[in-house]
């Protein structure tokens, strides 16, 4: 790689190449904490570059990552194989065509940022992840994310129309074109969508965008256990008026944030309904949108479906208000390291009739490898998040951890589940794979990685090489999104 490195840097400005030891080690994790220096940090400035990094690294057999935040929870932006990040970031260029409904942006343009734009014409974007205020849109696109509006409104791969960027060979390519319908030849755009960036390296997207709702409205409703809750979401569904968020949160996870809350910022704690401060219950946070009138309407009718089920229900006057209810929803996450410094955070997603058995197979998995296993997600879609908590120091915690994860996939796989959702399947899941897809199914993605990508340059050592990550030094390292 050295020769390579050489030429890499005769072929580059020298502002472009990283290779200081603190650019390198922020290059070399994501959120799954698990860290492999890369060789160089490479920050290409248009497509002409980065198809000069990628001839390079095929002439030379280099590893090539594209990075965007570092916000992916799988190991998805970790170089597995030390080699070169690409790190697009900073590639922040945005416009809204207001007229088309239709946002043509870079890959370091957030999501939050996307959204923003959209806005200002009366727009939105709605995939919602909830790292949206760190993750980007090639980060996104590359793990097809989903987030907290996903049941009424879709997924990433819902909202694309086009993609540019370049083959793992260097070449150059647009997939389909900023046009509600297009159909010429085969649809590879949507293998880009949610290959981890092992197919491609995106440049540019065009993305449609939908008129904003004129109104949301806002409840908090607590339960006395997780099965209550779980009903409450049963008898919302029934009503066929589907919110635009529907939150399950566990008696752990609440508990986790009130006290998380408690120590970092009073102020949020205090502007939790009295209820939820004291007893921890486990919640829904419900949301709906839509015309003037017509969100409140939609959210009495649920409301009406769980009372004598909820224990209470708060009721959002104001936007200020909703965003109170919804502190302790955005305070999961970084609550969870109140209970380790290690987090392994699945995105499963189960058959709505099975998100009760889920439950009780979480908690009875914990009793068993005496680690924590918060759970909250997104109800309305089956898509939950997992939790197991512990220190990574402890090398017995870290064998029960792996112990749990594995029993949670083989559980969610025989229930006609799926062991990904919305984050991937990066380094984390690679063990997992061949529990949800068989092998000619395997054989036919590495056949097509094959084609696209014959010397094996982008993204070495995601999907399909096992790599049981918690057996190797991870890094209880706080990111920015933790704070």
């Amino acid at each position: 790689m050295n020769d390579a490195l050489n030429e890499l840097r005769k072929a580059l400005p020298p502002e472009a190449v990283d290779l200081t030891d603190d650019g390198r080690f922020r290059a070399s994790l994501d959120n799954l904490r698990y860290s492999r220096l890369p060789q160089a940090v490479i920050r290409p400035v248009d497509e002409e570059m980065v198809s000069t990094v990628l001839i390079l690294a095929n002439r030379h057999r280099v590893p090539v990552v594209a990075r965007g935040a570092g916000s992916a929870t799988t190991g998805a932006a970790t170089p597995a194989k030390d080699g070169w990040v690409i790190d697009l970031s900073g590639w922040k260029n945005l416009h809204i065509d207001a007229d088309s409904m239709i946002a043509y942006a870079q890959p370091g343009v957030t999501v939050e940022e996307l959204d923003r734009a959209a806005r200002a014409h009366g727009l939105f974007y709605p995939p919602d992840p909830g790292s949206k205020k760190h993750a980007t849109l090639g980060g996104t696109l590359s793990c097809n994310a989903g987030g907290l509006r996903g049941a009424k409104y879709g997924v990433t791969r819902d909202y694309v129309l086009s993609l540019e960027g370049c083959l793992p060979t260097g070449e150059f390519v647009r997939w389909a074109a900023p046009l509600r319908k297009f159909v010429a030849g085969y649809n590879l755009r949507d293998l880009w969508i949610g290959a981890e960036g092992t197919l491609g390296i995106i440049t540019g997207a065009a993305v449609r965008l939908l008129p904003a709702p004129a109104e949301q409205a806002t409840a908090l409703l607590a339960f006395a256990s997780g099965t209550a809750a779980l009903e409450g979401v049963r008898r919302i569904l029934r009503t066929r008026r589907i919110p635009s968020i529907l939150e399950f949160l566990d008696r752990p996870s609440v508990r986790g944030t009130v006290a998380f809350w408690k120590k970092t910022a009073p102020a949020k704690l205090e502007a939790l309904p009295l209820y939820i401060r004291e007893n921890s219950p486990p919640l829904l946070l419900v949301e709906c949108d839509g015309a003037e009138g017509r969100a409140r309407a939609d959210l009495d009718i649920l409301i009406e479906a769980v009372s004598g089920l909820a224990e209470d229900i708060t009721v959002s006057a104001t936007p200020d208000e909703a965003e109170n209810l919804w502190a302790v929803r955005r305070g999961c996450s970084q609550a969870m390291f109140e209970l380790g410094d290690t987090k392994l955070n699945e995105d499963v997603v189960v058959p709505l009739d099975i998100q009760e058995p889920l439950l009780n197979f979480v908690r009875q998995t914990e009793r068993e490898i005496a680690l924590p296993m918060p759970v909250f997600g997104h109800a309305a879609d089956g898509n939950f998040h997992v939790h197991i908590l512990y220190t990574a120091a402890d090398a017995d915690a870290a064998k029960r951890a792996a112990d749990g994860i594995r029993r949670l996939m083989e559980f969610v796989v025989e229930n006609g589940g799926a062991i990904s959702g919305e984050h991937g399947i990066g380094l984390a899941k690679t063990p997992f794979l061949p529990l949800q897809l068989g092998e000619a199914e395997i054989g036919a993605m590495r056949r097509i990685k094959d084609a696209l990508d014959p010397n094996n340059i982008l993204n070495p050592g995601k999907l399909w090489e096992p790599f049981e990550v918690w057996n190797h030094a991870r890094t209880p390292v706080r990111l920015p999104w933790d704070h």
